[in-house]
């Protein structure tokens, strides 16, 4: 790591990187990933880009493995520039019958800024099994019966939840601000938005993960993000306790520090419906290796998921999902610190069905070019779709978006951001879309409002969803 501008910094990073892939073929993967500074003054250090790899047999369980990431994202913005970063990997993998371990020979190049380094990584993958169909066939509805053992959907339901969370962090002991306000001590309470994905491997019990960006009480750019584990030692048809365990990485806007996080954390969701609750939490959230520390308490809003399968349930509907990689241009983007840029991010966007017309939107997207590395954004919202029209192929949409953005400069005040959006998907295939679209982007307390220009490929499936 280079460390003339401070001498203080130490000269080594580690990051911890979380990814999702998706076989291709029987050799072939692509997918998407994050990665997080852990070790070495880069806490802040975040990343989002996307995979291709391969993964061919040598030997029994002993396989070949390697692949390409491109990304943008970044830390300390002298060191990583436009934020733009590219990290091939070559190893091998042991695959067993529930998990892959292995280990590959790395290199992080950020080739516009100064973070050119090899590693060695090491990684565990936790093979899964998504069961789905068509995007054409999703909002149908039908009730399952005279289903064989053998019957590729005769398979427990899954529970999965999703959340939009509020959180609040009260800082206490050594907490301190980052250099530029001279490692002022950090009292200011922060505002922090965030996502949560939970997904079930018992009644009582599940994994999750979840992302976290400020909106008040800093300047915008720090951010987190945590996976652990949780549990439910009481719940009622109404009411559910939890506790939960994560482990992960923040940062940005404090003195540095690795980025290394715990937060355990208790709390209590009421049930409004078979699918939505209204939560609550308390936790506590402690650097491992550096000072930052704080109290936490927040809300949020639950959506629960039931699919997958048929077990148990005899009434059903396919439930259509898309997952999209867009490239994203703002157009005059206002700084506080340098003159206009124009901002190439890219972004992961995924919009869940409500029915044929209207849809839920989350996104998360890091910039790459315009000399703003660092500077990320994290959005929810709604959707509505047009019928399709041309020979079937196209069809208009229109998008609301609210979220939390900041670093690098970029102006949008304490954080919040609005965007709204219209486009046109136009379909490929059955499975893939090209969208295009246009809007502005909105800081309600800053002073930007840029154009905003988008790009992408949307895959789109669709998976069973009991009507409990």
């Amino acid at each position: 790591m280079p460390t003339d501008f401070d001498p203080s910094l130490k000269p080594t990073m580690g990051m911890m990187g979380l990814h999702y892939k998706v076989p291709i073929n029987n050799w072939l993967y692509g997918g998407v990933g994050m990665y997080a500074a852990i070790t070495g003054d880069q806490g802040g250090l975040f990343t989002l880009g996307v995979d291709v790899g391969m993964n061919k047999k040598l030997y029994n369980n002993l396989y070949f493995d390697a692949n390409f990431h491109f990304g943008g994202g970044g830390g300390y913005r002298y060191l990583i520039n436009d934020g733009a970063f590219i990290n091939p990997n070559i190893g091998f993998s042991y695959k067993q019958e529930k998990f892959n371990v292995g280990i590959q020979y790395s290199h992080v190049n950020f080739y516009t800024g100064k973070i050119k380094s090899n590693a060695v990584s090491f990684f565990i993958e936790i093979p899964s099994t998504l069961r789905f169909t068509e995007y054409q066939n999703a909002q149908k509805k039908f009730i399952a019966s005279n289903l064989s053992d053998t019957n590729f959907w005769k398979q427990p339901v899954v529970k999965n939840v999703q959340q939009v969370r509020f959180d609040f962090f009260k800082p206490i002991g050594n907490s301190r601000k980052d250099n530029v306000n001279n490692q002022e001590p950090l009292t200011e309470t922060l505002y922090v938005l965030g996502f949560e994905y939970q997904k079930y491997i018992s009644s009582n019990t599940f994994l999750f993960t979840h992302v976290d960006a400020i909106y008040k009480g800093l300047r915008a750019g720090f951010m987190d993000l945590f996976f652990g584990v949780g549990y439910h030692p009481y719940q009622t048809e109404k009411i559910i306790f939890f506790t939960k365990i994560g482990i992960g990485a923040a940062g940005g806007r404090i003195a540095p520090e690795g980025g290394l996080m715990i937060y355990p954390s208790t709390g209590i969701d009421v049930k409004i419906s078979n699918k939505l609750a209204v939560s609550s939490h308390l936790g506590y959230y402690k650097a491992i290796a550096g000072d930052l520390e704080a109290y936490t308490y927040g809300f949020g809003l639950k959506y629960y998921g039931f699919n997958g399968g048929t077990n148990n349930h005899s009434t059903f509907k396919t439930q259509g999902i898309r997952i999209g990689i867009q490239n994203q241009t703002y157009l005059n983007v206002l700084k506080t610190d340098s003159p206009m840029v124009d901002l190439q991010l890219l972004g992961v966007q995924i919009n869940y069905d409500i029915n044929q017309t209207f849809y839920l939107i989350g996104e998360a997207s890091f910039a790459y070019g315009g000399k703003s590395g660092g500077y990320a954004q994290g959005m929810a919202g709604v959707g509505i779709y047009s019928p399709y029209f041309l020979n079937n192929k196209l069809r208009a949409h229109l998008e609301a978006m609210a979220g939390a953005a900041g670093g690098a400069g970029v102006d949008t005040g304490e954080g919040i951001v609005l965007r709204p959006t219209i486009g046109l998907s136009y379909k490929l295939t059955n499975a893939l879309s090209l969208q295009s679209s246009i809007g502005k982007l909105i800081t309600p307390f800053g002073n930007l409002k840029a154009t905003n220009i988008t790009i992408g490929l949307s895959f789109g499936l669709a998976t069973l969803s009991t009507r409990k």
